[in-house]
């Protein structure tokens, strides 16, 4: 984290932070540079090695400051790089005319002259010029550029992926682009501004928090400078007491008041606020995921309720085979033969579920479709609702429980009562029963049943029993029947569901929560799921979804995967326990400051406050160069856990606040005397030091 090239690197920017024009935003670094300014004139007035020094850690210490936000900043600037090569010298062929039927006329374009509403065609081996959605065609697309991801997409015209990145690349046939991004506003020009820093917002908490700072600083000030005419007056009735480089008649010396206000500030904290920020938004960038604004960021640490589709989140998305069934007179070898031969052109996840199943379970060979030359295969279809294969005078269908038992009657056979039993079981289960039926040698029956069950992906309920330990509620969501719902929420572990959920019910159940006072995340791709998106105060729209959905959140998955919305908590709660944690530790840090300073200050006129001096520094002046020295030097060794982050670890909001409390409150008390002793027994060799 403190890689000493990107340290180089970043010290130009640094320096270019200290305009007062830039720092000004930062009201404990502005006050920490006009003092660094006032010691320099006053060194320069009166010069002295105990001054020069002073002067130059102070300087140092708002170079660190400033350092901290560089480096944050600069960890995004190779991406930032990448991803302007995706965008520049890009040429797009716009089409004039162009309608459904009527293909338009061709003209060329640079990319950033493109429109809202420009349409534009792009065949394989081309970058799509910008983002916007397929409006004719389907092909294969390469999004490396701007997720990483290697492996190819399918966008086409229609449905929930029809939306496209600017800088992708088409790998094959070709695609009317209906482009919708303004020009500059593209998702490339958002991640460039997100990473480099150069539009970020501060956040709520962040505005909160400087605001707190700046009313400590402001409160300092007044009591540093009350402690000059008490210095006077003191001095004044201690005629005998020799001046010193810290107290002379005229009170404390300008160099002295100023590292004595530096130290007493929350410099620590008002130095790497900006860098935790950035580093927060970073960690998000390296997942692949677009946050709008810091406030959603921060919005995240602070979710009560997860809302979350079960589909492809919470199972994998296809049914899987569980189970063969078969019915009284049939043995489980006859149903699993039956339906790996029914299956064996059925090229669907189901269909190959049921193959490999029967393999696995009995030990039947898995078959080829070609090697059954004399084989008729029977494909599914919406009339139909079932498949099979006639084998010469053996037919086997495989499909829903109406159809097949309609099959069965017409070929004379019967259904036994068992079967509904069977059906109902699975069904209440959650799962999908597919019947079984065969017609050989003019007999027709039912054989058994298949259970397709949603697999619920490994390691989910461990998930959501960190989710309830950090006290966020998760809700799944599906179009599934109460009883099919029930079945997989108790599998996967979440606390409640919505069953047979319609857009209009996820914007109510949103509204209903956040009315109570809570805090809503939810992820969608489909323009169904927009109203809802832009209610939830987390919303994560998948970057395969429609335009209307990514415009709606204020968040964007380019990975498109819906489970990363856990992650996303995750680091919303690792941000804002970081940022808790270094306040603490940047706070507790000023006892021990007291402790170093007051004391050196007014020994020599009142001796009994070397008892304070439970350090046992060297001289006054050695106390106050050891703090100023440690005040500077503890913002660089805490560079590396505001950009890494407090570990978090779910839990309570109460054990979080022991836990920041012992550990960075009391360290943050601890680390100062140790640090401060350790620089003492260094700069007392110093010219100036006795």
């Amino acid at each position: 984290m403190l890689d000493p090239h990107m340290l180089w690197t970043s010290i130009p920017d640094a320096l270019r932070k200290l305009d007062p024009r830039t720092l000004w935003r930062n009201p404990v670094m502005f006050i920490v540079e006009i003092g660094a300014v006032w010691s320099t004139v006053l060194a320069v007035a009166d010069p002295t090695w105990f001054g020069w020094m002073i002067v130059f850690w102070l300087w140092l210490t708002v170079l660190f400051a400033n350092l901290a936000e560089a480096v944050a900043e600069g960890r995004g600037k190779a991406q930032a790089d990448s991803l302007r090569k995706a965008k520049s010298d890009t040429v797009a062929r716009r089409l004039i005319g162009w309608s459904p039927n009527q293909p338009g006329t061709e003209e060329e374009v640079a990319a950033p002259l493109l429109q809202q509403g420009d349409t534009v065609v792009v065949e394989a081996g081309q970058v799509i010029p910008g983002d916007g959605d397929v409006v004719e065609g389907i092909a294969s697309v390469d999004e490396s550029a701007i997720t990483g991801e290697s492996a190819p997409v399918i966008r086409e015209s229609g449905g929930d992926r029809s939306a496209v990145t600017g800088g992708t690349t088409v790998l094959s046939d070709r695609i009317v682009v209906r482009i919708t991004q303004k020009p500059g506003e593209s998702f490339v020009d958002r991640m460039i501004a997100l990473v480099e820093g150069a539009n970020r917002q501060k956040t709520p908490n962040e505005i909160a928090l400087n605001i707190l700072l700046a009313a400590l600083t402001v409160i300092f000030v007044f009591a540093v400078a009350t402690l000059q005419p008490l210095a006077i007056f003191s001095k004044a009735n201690n005629p005998g007491v020799p001046d010193s480089l810290a107290l002379t008649g005229d009170g404390i010396s300008g160099i002295v008041m100023v590292a004595l206000l530096v130290c007493l500030i929350p410099t620590t904290i008002g130095a790497l606020l900006s860098a935790i920020g950035i580093a927060g938004m970073d960690r998000l960038v390296q997942r692949n995921v677009l946050a709008m604004s810091g406030r959603a960021v921060e919005a995240a640490g602070d979710v009560n309720v997860l809302l979350l589709d079960k589909t492809g989140t919470i199972t994998l998305g296809n049914r899987q085979a569980g189970e063969f069934v078969p019915l009284p007179g049939v043995t489980p070898a006859e149903l699993a033969d039956a339906a790996q031969l029914s299956s064996l052109a059925d090229e669907t996840p189901e269909g190959r579920s049921i193959v490999v199943f029967a393999k696995q379970e009995f030990g039947l060979r898995e078959r080829a479709a070609g090697e059954l030359t004399d084989a008729h295969w029977v494909e599914f279809t919406a009339a139909t609702r079932m498949s099979g294969v006639d084998l010469g005078g053996h037919q086997l269908r495989k499909g829903a429980t109406a159809s097949v038992a309609d099959w069965v009657r017409a070929n004379g056979g019967t259904i036994p009562n068992e079967l509904g039993d069977v059906v109902a079981r699975v069904s209440k289960a959650g799962g999908t029963p597919l019947v079984v039926g065969e017609l050989r040698d003019g007999t027709a029956r039912a054989l058994g049943v298949i259970h397709l069950k949603d697999v619920v992906k490994e390691g989910m309920r461990e998930r959501f029993d960190e989710m309830r330990r950090m006290g966020i509620r998760t809700v799944m969501i599906t179009g599934d029947n109460p009883l099919t719902a029930k079945a997989i929420a108790d599998e996967a572990g979440v606390d409640d569901f919505l069953a047979e959920a319609t857009p209009e019910d996820k914007l109510a159940l949103i509204r209903s929560e956040q009315e109570g006072g809570k805090l809503v995340a939810m992820t969608g791709d489909g323009t169904n799921d927009a109203p809802a998106l832009a209610q939830a105060d987390v919303g994560v729209a998948m970057n395969t979804g429609t335009s209307a959905a990514k415009e709606a959140g204020n968040m964007v998955d380019l990975d498109s995967d819906p489970t990363k919305l856990i992650e996303i908590v995750e680091i919303g709660k690792q941000l804002l326990i970081t940022r808790g944690a270094l306040t603490t530790f940047s706070i507790a840090n000023d006892i021990a400051k007291y402790f170093a300073i007051i004391p050196a200050l007014f020994v020599t006129l009142y001796p009994g406050l070397d008892l304070l001096n439970v350090m046992r520094l060297h001289s006054p002046q050695s106390a106050i160069m050891s703090a100023v020295i440690f005040n500077a030097i503890v913002i660089i060794a805490l560079i590396p856990l505001s950009l890494r982050g407090v570990r978090y670890t779910p839990a309570s909001a109460s054990k979080l606040l022991s836990r920041n409390l012992y550990v960075y409150g009391l360290g943050g008390i601890i680390a100062p005397f140790i640090g401060i002793k350790l620089i003492d027994l260094v700069v007392q060799f110093l010219p100036g030091m006795s």
